[in-house]
């Protein structure tokens, strides 16, 4: 999804902003043919009375507006008239910080895997000693572990990444869930866009944010101390209820492309080498 909504969220934001830079530079176009011209007859008004000053005979079209630039300021006009919002584009900016959300969460499920794979060492002991039924196999995981403890014990360094890590996935993957939620919801995009209107500011220039605790998408504004917020625990009419129950969270996990290709779905030996995998 991250990879779809890039594109579309950059073009979004281009197309946003060239709107009124086009209406602009067209505009402007013209009136410097328009100035151009205006000055060329207050010139003649002046010369021509007075037979002191003559010109190329030329110099008019100097001044004259081309047919394509009416065309290119009339579809600017319609295009500011029909696409351009002056306060802003809501909807984009909440998609955008999802996209920042996003490119957070998949930094830290770099540093999150890196620790995880540097611990499967303790997956491989867990299912040696899980498999040593007899005296014999006992002692043989015995052996096992004493010959390679120097590179079967966990570092703290690497606790420290995996325990941080999942706490920042956690927070990013909510932040953006959150945001992109607030955006696909017509009423929650409506209602924040009446709050930057009745604030007389622009959505680019609000203060927008997650609260776990309030379970909300608040808005902040430079004009004003007030919030506009949705909850998404069902609290307004919104209609976003988002929380589920752990046991929901962690069944849908186990069922994602990340888990089934994980050391501890496939186990150690299929993970690092290869081997004894079984057919999905």
């Amino acid at each position: 999804m991250k990879k779809i909504l890039l594109p579309l969220l950059l073009l979004s934001s281009a197309l946003q902003a060239s709107e009124k830079d086009d209406l602009l530079n067209t505009s402007s176009d013209i009136v410097n043919q328009i100035t151009t011209g205006v000055t060329l007859v207050g010139a003649a008004t002046e010369y021509a009375h007075q037979g002191d000053a003559l010109s190329s005979g030329t110099l008019s079209t100097t001044a004259h507006i081309s047919e394509a630039q009416v065309d290119a300021y009339n579809q600017a006009l319609d295009n500011f008239v029909n696409n351009y919002q002056p306060y802003g584009d809501v909807k984009a900016v909440l998609e955008n910080k999802a996209m920042d959300e996003l490119d957070l969460m998949d930094e830290a499920i770099g540093r999150f895997t890196e620790a995880v794979v540097d611990m499967s060492t303790v997956l491989q002991v867990n299912e040696r000693i899980e498999e040593a039924v007899t005296p014999q196999q006992e002692a043989e995981v015995q052996t096992f572990v004493t010959e390679s403890a120097s590179v079967l014990q966990v570092e703290q360094e690497t606790v420290d990444t995996y325990n941080q890590s999942v706490d920042e996935i956690e927070t990013h993957a909510n932040n953006a869930s959150a945001y992109l939620a607030v955006a696909g919801s017509e009423e929650a995009v409506a209602f924040l866009e009446q709050g930057i209107e009745n604030a007389n500011t622009t959505a680019e220039q609000t203060n927008i944010f997650y609260d776990a605790n309030a379970q909300w998408v608040a808005m902040g504004y430079n004009t004003t101390r007030n919030l506009t917020a949705v909850y998404l625990n069902g609290n307004d009419n919104m209609g976003l209820d988002l929380y589920i129950t752990e046991a929901d969270i962690l069944a849908a996990g186990s069922e994602s492309e990340f888990f089934q290709t994980s050391p501890v779905a496939q186990g150690y030996n299929c993970f690092m080498y290869n081997e004894g995998c079984n057919e999905l």
